[in-house]
């Protein structure tokens, strides 16, 4: 196999400024001076394989698993890709790469964002079984905890007797289960207030709630970007841009273990194991059965002043099944994020042809991210539902410029569940995706359990949970449910100005 050529390979070291407590990659050029930091989003791969010569690396039933062993994330830029890498560092694995399109925090990544909901509320299906050791990465590891803000969580219901017995339902499993102790019920508007008490003018006519202390929000990007630098302290190393866009798998002679991946460069990297950890992406580069589907979202935001910002400091967060949700402004901006709530939107193309699809291809939901495509536009409903929660929640800026508005994609499984597993038709290649629109708030621990994949270590609960399951649906109702999401081509308002090919 070729070694990776010279410009397209560092460490992780070369991209953050040593004094640097922020996101920023450092200015300062790295010793190798190929690596793009901007590049197109890789074309949907050949259905066909490319192979060593078999003389080059003879096939084998199993590469045991060394803390020496090579090892692939591709996608390492994202959420579960970047917690991977730090949780195999922190195992002490000491030949670790990650690739990805954009570096590290990637641009295209769900998680390059201003923030994110986490904590206690919820403790749905194998992931909430994790709460605790996810929380205690959130206030106890120094790579996480200063992110972390715990302001509450209300989560609000009012439109039927039906959702407030639902939400009452959570709150009383809480309880009784142990993990939901701290959490008090909210039974009127004024007992909300008392909770959130900027929200005096908000209509909350028929409102209860679920109030959680032990939750807050997460300042995301810059979460992902301190683990970049724990990365580079570690001595991890990366490919970004075309040298870290993957292309295909790398299969030896007998088409049935993974040994590689190329790149859109033409790179090929060798490994022992690779880990697929490409979130709404995954989808379009390998053929997943239809495990997975890609959708997004639209958020938007808010600039206060510094007045508004001194108000709403602190305030919990707020979620409503109907209106969305929104956070406390950025103290660095007074930027306040706000997002609808409804069932997401796909992008269905036809013929697509992901690696293992079959002859003639297959109709997937294909993301596009506002970081390749920035002029983009946004579907119309979905603004006049921001405006909507504004109107209802915050009207004091009814009216106010919605800015920096773009979809937020994510890849959702039937059950919401996790597709933690090793490809069984390649050995080799493990997946790590179906984020289903809830992983965020699990960065600090997440990596732990696919480190745990790799090494073969999840309990028999967790491979049934995550396991490769086509056509296995929701049997125990942990997924989305509703109704199920339009498609961008049935919406007005959205705009994509260049070509569908270029996805």
């Amino acid at each position: 196999m070729s070694s990776p050529p010279s410009g397209c390979f560092t460490t992780l070291a070369n991209f953050f400024t040593p004094s640097s407590s922020s996101a920023e990659i450092s200015t300062s050029p790295p010793p190798v001076s190929n690596i793009t930091t901007k590049a197109p989003l890789p074309s949907p791969p050949p259905s066909t394989s490319s192979s060593f010569p078999p003389d080059l690396k003879p096939p084998v039933e199993s590469f045991p698993l060394t803390k020496s062993s090579k090892i692939l994330i591709v996608g390492g830029g994202g959420t579960m890709g970047s917690s991977t890498a730090l949780h195999l560092a922190r195992r002490g694995y000491s030949d670790i790469t990650i690739l990805d399109v954009f570096p590290i925090p990637s641009t295209q990544a769900a998680g390059y964002d201003l923030n994110k909901i986490a904590g206690g509320g919820e403790n749905t299906g194998m992931r909430g079984k994790l709460l605790g050791k996810i929380m205690d990465g959130w206030r106890n590891d120094p790579v996480f905890s200063p992110y972390y803000h715990e302001v509450g969580r209300i989560t609000g219901a009012h439109s039927s007797p039906e959702k407030i017995a639902a939400l009452r339902e959570v709150y009383e499993r809480g309880h009784r289960d142990g993990w939901g102790t701290s959490s008090e019920w909210l039974s009127s508007p004024e007992e909300i207030i008392a909770k959130f008490p900027q929200l005096d003018k908000a209509d909350l006519k028929n409102w209860q709630g679920l109030y959680s202390p032990d939750s807050g929000w997460v300042e995301a990007k810059d979460t992902i970007a301190s683990i970049g630098r724990e990365l580079a302290r570690l001595g991890v190393k990366s490919s970004f841009g075309p040298s870290g866009t993957f292309k295909a798998p790398i299969l030896d002679s007998t088409g049935k273990r993974c040994i590689g991946i190329e790149t859109e460069d033409g790179t090929k990297w060798e490994a022992d194991r690779v880990v697929l950890a490409c979130g709404a992406w995954t989808p379009t580069l390998i053929d997943l059965k239809g495990q997975c589907v890609s959708k997004c979202w639209v958020i938007g935001h808010l600039q206060l002043t510094e007045e508004e910002q001194k108000k709403y400091k602190g305030c919990p967060v707020i979620y409503h099944d109907e209106f969305g949700f929104f956070f406390e402004p950025r103290e660095d901006s007074g930027i306040m994020k706000l997002c609808n709530e409804m069932p997401g939107f796909t992008r269905v193309l036809d013929h697509q042809t992901p690696f293992g699809a079959p002859p003639g291809g297959v109709s997937l939901s294909v993301p596009r991210s506002h970081a390749v495509h920035p002029t983009d536009t946004i579907p119309e409903g979905t603004v006049d539902d921001i405006k909507r929660l504004i109107d209802t929640l915050i009207p004091e800026f009814s009216g106010r410029e919605l800015i920096d508005q773009k979809m937020c994609w994510c890849t959702d499984t039937a059950d919401a569940e996790w597709l933690f597993t090793e490809d069984p038709r390649w050995k080799g290649l493990f997946l790590a995706t179906g984020d289903s629109g809830h992983s965020f708030h699990t960065i600090p621990y997440v990596g732990s359990e696919i480190a745990d994949m790799l090494e073969g270590k999840l309990s028999p609960e967790k491979r049934k949970a995550w396991g490769w399951r086509p056509g296995a649906g929701d049997p125990n109702h942990t997924g989305r449910g509703g109704p199920p999401p339009l498609d961008l081509s049935e919406v007005d308002g959205w705009v994509g100005e260049d070509p569908e090919e270029q996805v």
